[in-house]
């Protein structure tokens, strides 16, 4: 059975990966006195084990599994370590991918865009302007009018009604 889910996770990180690198947005303009900074010590206290790891490790959490990817409510998503505000729930879409996804954030400075070379893959890694905070990638195989998939943890947001 162990095999089976992580096959299934292997088989869901290359539907996830997109056809190729997105061309990035504009980086963050946030003024560092706006960031949040923490010790990894302070993160632990505040963050569950598993926001840990996706937050801070740049983890990622098994596919299907989240709170967050079959979640229809209306409201806003925010990262779980800061409460930035990221990702507002009209451009909510179901990806088909097992994780939430989004295809535009609130305002394009609340997210850097880094290029991801891990795990074999060309990606483009969001993380939040504020905190640091891993999110997730984003590809450009989304839906329009942006055409873009932010491709998300529920670990690393939170939501707000």
């Amino acid at each position: 059975m162990k095999n089976i889910a992580l096959l299934l996770f292997a088989f869901s990180l290359v539907s996830c990966n997109g056809t190729g690198q997105t061309t990035p947005k504009p980086k963050n303009t946030m003024n560092d006195s706006n960031k949040v900074v923490k010790t990894e010590e302070e993160w632990k206290k505040i963050l569950s084990p598993e926001q840990y790891t996706v937050l801070r490790e740049k983890g990622t959490e098994m596919p299907y599994s989240g709170k967050y990817y079959l979640h229809t409510e209306k409201g806003m998503y925010v990262c779980a370590g800061c409460h930035a505000e990221l990702f507002k729930s009209d451009t909510k879409f179901d990806a088909g991918c097992g994780w939430p996804s989004f295809s535009d954030v609130v305002d394009s400075t609340k997210v850097v865009y880094t290029k991801d070379k891990s795990h074999g893959m060309i990606r483009t890694e969001i993380t939040c302007a504020k905190c640091g905070g891993h999110l997730g990638h984003v590809f450009d195989d989304g839906p329009t009018p942006t055409g873009l998939r932010y491709c998300i943890n529920s670990a690393s947001i939170d939501f707000k009604k």
